[in-house]
Formats: structure tokens, sequence, C-alpha cells
């Protein structure tokens, strides 16, 4: 995928370990490209998958790749709080904190609309 940031370390390791786990998962996720949704939209139902599921990796990677796709900060967030009804407050906060954790390191992201969390 363009613009993709490279993945973790762990991640390299992981898949040079289990090359058929690396396989069967990029036929997954070409299953999952197919059809009429455009990758931004495909980015953002990503996500909020990740947030709903509350994995905290997938909401990281999915941070990553929707600032690297272009998605802004805003979006981003819209989506942590489209999920707060269904959530709940205190695990609302913590995606929040998990999608806080990319953002505020990534060097692209030059015009975030609040201060970071965490200096």
């Amino acid at each position: 995928m363009k613009n993709s940031p490279k993945p973790p370390k762990t991640y390299e390791t992981f898949v040079r370990r289990y090359p058929k786990l690396s396989e069967a998962w990029e036929k997954i996720s070409e299953a999952g490209r197919e059809g009429p949704l455009d990758s931004r939209n495909s980015r953002l139902i990503k996500l909020s998958i990740a947030i709903g599921a509350m994995r905290e990796g997938a909401v990281h990677s999915s941070v990553r790749k929707a600032l690297a796709a272009g998605i802004g900060v805003e979006e981003i967030e819209q989506v942590v709080a489209l999920a707060a009804s269904t959530l709940g407050m205190p695990s609302t906060v913590a995606v929040f904190t998990w999608i806080h954790d990319e953002i505020d390191k990534n060097p692209a992201v030059t015009s975030s609309p609040h201060p970071p969390l965490r200096k």
C-alpha cells in the first residue's frame, strides 16, 4: 500500500518467523479491499473496528496508517467521539490516549487542533 508507514520491528520479526501466517494475512487483507469502499473510508472503518474491539495495537497501527494516508487528526478524533456512546467514558479516554500516542509523536502532523497529551 502506498504511503504505508514501516511496520514495527516486532511485526517484521514475527512475519520472518511465520511466513505462512504473513501470506495468509495478506490474502485476508486483499479480500477486504475488494468492494466499493474507497481507501480513505476503509481506513476509517478499520480504525473504528479496532476501537470497538479495544485492540490497542490495532488502534496504534490504524492511526499510523491513517496519518500516512493523509487523514487528518480531527477526522481520527471524530471516530473516537462517535465511539463514545458505545464504549463508555473510561474506554473512550483510553482510546483517545492510544490515538495520541501516535499523533503526538508523528512529525508529519504539523497542525493539531489540540496540544499534545504528554510532554
